[in-house]
């Protein structure tokens, strides 16, 4: 498990859409400038060549401001450019695999849908927990609707943290409350933010009332 103080509360996790990788970059080091604390690359669709080249790029980005990376489902973009961690889900390699491959420093974290998920992904070694779609979403990938009762047991059946994803806008962000959650995960909320910066400062105002 990661030793170091990790700043969950707004994680933000991309998509690139139609956008030049210029815009995707800029959009990137504005939520980062105005409170985004972790950033997650995702990308599901792209050569493997294409997502290190993406990865290294969002790298000096997040470098800069000082925010963590996280690189979805892919440990060898990870390792190839000494990404801060990845995330997983029950279609990656097993989690405890995970682990022994990214050693004891870097950040694990692992989608969970239920308390018995999460138990056995914490005894394996997971740092974190995404549990979701808590909303309805229309990002690229396959959800199930995870209710709100679901997320706080999960939250508190284990002691590290848990963030919700799916869905989460700035008015019903405000709906987690009393859920015990670490902090939100977004995606169109801010990648499609027709103001990156007073999006990002919204949504850090509005969790750091949450957690």
């Amino acid at each position: 498990m990661v030793q170091r103080n990790i700043d969950y509360r707004l994680y933000l996790v991309t998509d690139r859409y139609d956008y030049s990788d210029d815009k995707f970059l800029a959009i990137i080091a504005t939520a980062c400038a105005n409170g985004v604390t972790l950033v997650e690359l995702r990308e599901k669709s792209v050569s493997s060549r294409r997502y290190f080249e993406l990865a290294v790029a969002v790298k000096q980005v997040t470098d800069r401001y000082d925010v963590p990376l996280i690189i979805d489902d892919r440990v060898d973009i990870c390792l190839a450019v000494g990404a801060d961690g990845v995330h997983v889900g029950d279609s990656d390699l097993p989690v405890d695999v995970v682990r022994q491959l990214i050693g004891p420093d870097r950040i694990l974290g692992v989608s969970v849908k239920d308390t018995t998920r999460a138990k056995e992904a914490l005894a394996q070694g997971a740092d974190y927990f995404g549990t979701g779609a808590i909303y309805p979403t229309k990002t690229k990938v396959i959800t199930k609707h995870t209710s709100l009762a679901t997320l706080q047991a999960i939250a508190q059946a284990v002691p590290i943290p848990v963030n919700a994803i799916g869905g989460i806008k700035t008015h019903n962000i405000t709906n987690l409350a009393g859920t015990g959650i670490a902090g939100v995960c977004v995606v169109s909320e801010i990648m499609q933010a027709a103001d990156v910066a007073s999006k990002v400062r919204q949504l850090r105002r509005a969790v750091e009332m949450l957690v």
